[in-house]
């Protein structure tokens, strides 16, 4: 290369870097977004950017031609570096200027943060063990993963029973299962340690069903009361205080004969309807009893003695009653909800209409 033709192709490299230059102010002139400035400026001078690729032009340069490009390529890069800091500033400027001339009605009221509060099925909840703790009773939890033992055999459930199927049970891996209910805390709370037993039993339990009113998991409470001359007239004088406290003073139980493998004899326990009162024409028109007059909380009975001596309890000298119901249940009846799923959809909308105290 002649010196004329190394002083041209120098001249070429500088007269690049300032069309450079031009070129990227004009540009990020339009654009409106640090990240959108940012990207541009990678394309010119990243790794792989523009003045990277003039830069590889220097090595086939005179050495004295080089310092000159060399500084052209500095400045190049200092105006591309000053222009962003220039835009990003009259950016800033821009938006604090819409800040103050927007106007702001000092009147209204703050926005601020809404409140949390508890889940209405941990209201319920936390209300029951309340009033039965007023009557005496003690709150025992235990474990999901139940053995069959301790959900079945233990509470007088045949082997043939047909809760114990597939297909209403949750089988798992080792020969144990999903408790179907909070049954199992009874039988270990037993197993524990001699009568008097006065417990409650809140918690998950897990069955194959799911429609508008089950789901395959749902809280559950159960009631165990294990003591000399315990009567079926003290289960029915239990149940007729908490329903009193949960529903309302004026509020009555019915208890129809049915059959659990558990207790002998057994009963299901209605309420009478809070909101009706049974009374017509209100009853004929009830959104909760459906104009029966009734709401069925749960089922109930004395505890059967092959129960007492599978713990290994004197079935002759200790009598016992149980009881159970479903928290969503409850929850559904003392807050007039006609769909069981509305509580598991973690709705806002449905969830702000409980109180929040």
């Amino acid at each position: 290369m002649t010196p004329n033709e190394g002083t041209s192709a120098a001249q070429d490299l500088i007269s690049a870097f300032e069309r450079l230059t031009a070129e990227f102010a004009a540009e990020i002139a339009s654009l409106s977004s640090e990240q959108d400035m940012r990207a541009v400026q990678a394309r010119y001078l990243g790794k792989k950017g523009k003045a990277t690729e003039l830069m590889k032009g220097l090595g086939r340069l005179a050495p004295a031609d080089r310092p000159a490009v060399g500084e052209s390529a500095n400045r190049a890069r200092a105006a591309i570096e000053q222009a962003v800091q220039s835009r990003l500033h009259d950016l800033a400027g821009a938006d604090l200027a819409a800040d103050l001339e927007r106007k702001i009605d000092v009147t209204l009221p703050g926005r601020g943060r809404r409140a949390g509060t508890l889940h209405p099925l941990t209201r319920v909840r936390l209300e029951i063990e309340q009033i039965f703790h007023g009557m005496g009773f003690e709150v025992r939890t235990g474990p999901w993963i139940e053995t069959e033992w301790n959900n079945f055999d233990a509470l007088n459930t045949p082997a043939d029973h047909p809760a114990r199927d597939m297909q209403d049970t949750f089988y798992v891996e080792g020969g144990f299962i999903l408790r179907s209910h909070t049954s199992p805390v009874q039988i270990r709370t037993m197993l524990a340690g001699p009568p008097p037993v006065k417990i409650i039993a809140p918690g998950n339990v897990f069955r194959r069903d799911d429609d508008a009113t089950h789901t395959p998991m749902f809280p559950q409470c159960e009631g165990l009361h294990v003591d000399r001359n315990v009567s079926f007239e003290d289960l029915k004088a239990t149940l007729i205080a908490f329903v009193q406290r949960f529903f309302g003073p004026d509020t009555q139980i019915r208890l129809r004969p049915s059959f659990f493998p558990f207790t002998e004899p057994s009963a299901e326990v209605d309420a009478s309807c809070f909101l009706c009162e049974g009374k017509q024409p209100a009853r004929s028109t009830c959104r909760l009893c459906k104009g029966t007059g009734w709401l069925e909380i749960g089922g109930s009975g004395m505890v059967h003695p092959n129960v007492l001596a599978a713990v290994g309890y004197d079935k002759y000298d200790v009598t016992g009653f149980a009881f159970g119901m479903g928290l969503s249940r409850m929850a559904m009846l003392k807050y007039g909800v006609s769909d069981l799923r509305l509580f598991y959809e973690n709705d806002l909308r449905f969830l702000r209409q409980f109180p929040t105290s």
